[in-house]
Formats: structure tokens, C-alpha cells, sequence
């Protein structure tokens, strides 16, 4: 596919446009505290919003079959919120500076204020679900939140980062992005179409495979610009994403020896982490990486082959085109 072919979030989002900006209404209403200091965070986080994609599948989900439902939009926000509150929680165990270009919670108030935003962000959404009166919506939701807390978890325990194999990787993408995902998928099926939540649901699981894979191709292919984040932060993390783990088999002892290093060092340098990356792609890590992003994508198109032919999923349908294309 041309770069000029692939279609944009936004592009996606013009047909639910209107529900989205409730969604946006409903996140504000959701965070609002009796306790300055919580609404001064609050205040902050919503001003970065993000690109909304969860809450669009989730409302995208909701229309297939033509039943979609009024809850879909505060489900929708729902959703939104456990992203947020995963993504501040994330951000304090990797003592990460920045997201989105702007300095995060722990970087701009402290670590115990990222801690108890996040766990409050959480609440707020498990209070919410609740309150919408359906059992099976909060077990899966909290299922997903259970999936997301032992990807962390897995990642940060891992002592032998560089002894982290394929099936690991996939686990890991698993745990800590599809199964939120496809938790957003199912959740707007559950409240449209209930006997589409199982394809729609098994959609969810490989586009967020696609997500993770794509996303971490882009830390070594895009600028800070593109992504929101500093280039090269997943080596600067030490962490072992697809594209260095298809590389290392292909690797000599000297350049083996230059990933150790970075490995090694608490703050690898710009011209170490390069080195890296050109030793990554000149190994196949990249092409390699897009090639399973590709294959989970055809995957994720498949799920819906059984689906009615509507705008809903063929919408669906292009958004699988926009999270693959966001790797080039």
C-alpha cells in the first residue's frame, strides 16, 4: 500500500465524531475530584488527550449489526480511563520524562503522585463500569487490568533481558496492550451486538498485537517528533523489543558485544544506542518485525470476514491499515 493510501485515525473517527467528543465530556465528568491537588493532575492529563483509539473501536464495535447502544459512549470513557491510568502507572516504574511531548506525572510532580493518580484513575474506572449494572462488562474489564499488571510485571522482573525469546515478546504484547484492546472491542459488541463480541473480541487481541509490534518499531525508525517520546527509549530502557530480538542470532561476537555493552551501561550514550539500531536493521530486526505486524494484521482482517459487509467494519476494516501503517 502507498504512505498516501493508508488511512488516518482521524479519518476513521469522522463518522463517530460526535460520540467521541461526549467521551470526552464523560472522561471530564469521571476524574472530577473533591481535592484540589487531584484535579490539578486530572486538569493535566486531559489537556494531553490522547488519539482516542480504544474509545473509537469501542464505539465502532457498538454499531456493528446496527443496534448501537447510548451506553456505548460512557463504556467508551471507561475504557479511555484504564488506558490513562495504565499509561501513568507505566510511566513511574520506567521513570519515563516524557509522553506525548509533555513532561508526565512523575516527571512534573513526583513518583508517589504517579502512584496514586494511577490508582485513582483505576478506581474511578471500576466505580463507573460498575455503576452501569452489568457483571460481565466488569469482570472483563478487570480481567484486562489483571492481564496488564502481570505484563508489567513479567517485564520487570526479567532478569536476562537479552535472553528474552520470541514467544516472550509475544506474551509480553499480549498481556500489556492486546488485552485491553480486544477487552474494547468486545465490551462495545456486549453492549450493541452480543453474537459478534467473539469475533470482534479475537479482532482486538491481534490489532493490539499489530499496535505493540508497530509501536515498537517506531522507536527505532521514528523521530521524538512522530512519536511523542525520545528516539531509541526502549534501548535506553533496556528493554528487548521484536526487531532487536529477531537481530541478535544474526549478530557477530563484536557486535553482540556492542548490544551488551548497552545493556550494560546505566545511561548508554546517542552514539551507542545508533550503533544499535543500524546494527539491528542491517540484520533483517526491522523487516523482520514488520513482517509479523503484517501477519497479525491479516489476521485481525480476518476476524471480521463473517461480520455484516457495513460501514462499522469496514471501518474496522481500514484501521487495520492505519495501525499497520504507522510503522513506515
Amino acid at each position: 500500500m502507498l504512505d498516501a493510501a493508508i488511512p488516518t485515525l482521524e479519518g476513521l473517527q469522522q463518522p463517530i465524531a460526535r460520540r467521541l467528543a461526549s467521551v470526552q465530556d464523560e472522561l471530564a465528568a469521571m476524574v472530577e475530584a473533591d481535592f484540589g491537588a487531584v484535579n490539578e493532575v486530572n486538569d493535566y492529563l486531559l489537556s494531553a488527550r490522547g488519539k482516542f483509539l480504544r474509545p473509537t473501536l469501542v464505539l465502532l464495535c457498538n454499531e456493528v449489526g446496527g443496534r448501537p447502544a447510548p451506553e456505548a459512549v460512557r463504556l467508551a470513557a471507561v475504557v479511555e480511563l484504564m488506558h490513562v491510568a495504565t499509561l501513568v502507572h507505566d510511566d513511574a516504574v520506567d521513570h519515563s520524562p516524557e509522553r506525548r511531548g509533555m513532561p508526565t506525572v512523575n516527571s512534573r510532580w513526583s513518583h508517589q503522585v504517579a502512584v496514586i493518580m494511577g490508582d485513582y484513575l483505576y478506581s474511578r474506572a471500576l466505580v463507573e463500569i460498575t455503576s452501569m449494572g452489568r457483571i460481565e462488562a466488569v469482570h472483563l474489564l478487570a480481567d484486562a487490568s489483571n492481564r496488564m499488571s502481570i505484563g508489567e510485571m513479567r517485564q520487570l522482573a526479567a532478569h536476562d533481558a537479552l535472553g528474552a525469546t520470541e514467544d516472550d515478546y509475544y506474551l509480553l504484547c499480549d498481556r500489556k496492550t492486546a488485552s485491553l484492546i480486544s477487552a474494547a472491542c468486545e465490551l462495545g459488541a456486549m453492549y450493541g451486538t452480543p453474537e459478534h463480541a467473539a469475533a470482534l473480541a479475537g479482532y482486538g487481541r491481534d490489532l493490539g498485537m499489530t499496535f505493540q509490534i508497530t509501536d515498537d518499531l517506531l522507536d527505532y525508525t521514528q523521530t521524538a517528533e512522530v512519536t511523542g517520546k525520545p528516539s531509541g527509549l526502549d534501548l535506553r530502557e533496556h528493554k528487548v523489543t521484536l526487531p532487536l530480538i529477531a537481530a541478535l542470532p544474526e549478530l557477530g561476537p563484536s557486535e553482540r558485544s556492542a548490544v551488551e555493552d548497552v545493556f550494560e551501561d546505566p545511561q548508554p550514550s546517542d552514539e551507542k544506542i545508533q550503533r544499535v539500531v543500524r546494527l539491528v536493521r542491517e540484520a533483517g530486526g526491522l523487516d523482520y518485525a514488520r513482517q509479523k505486524a503484517r501477519d497479525y494484521a491479516d489476521a485481525a482482517r480476518l476476524r471480521l470476514a463473517d461480520l455484516p459487509d457495513e460501514p462499522a467494519v469496514r471501518i474496522l476494516d481500514q484501521a487495520v491499515d492505519f495501525v499497520v501503517g504507522r510503522s513506515k
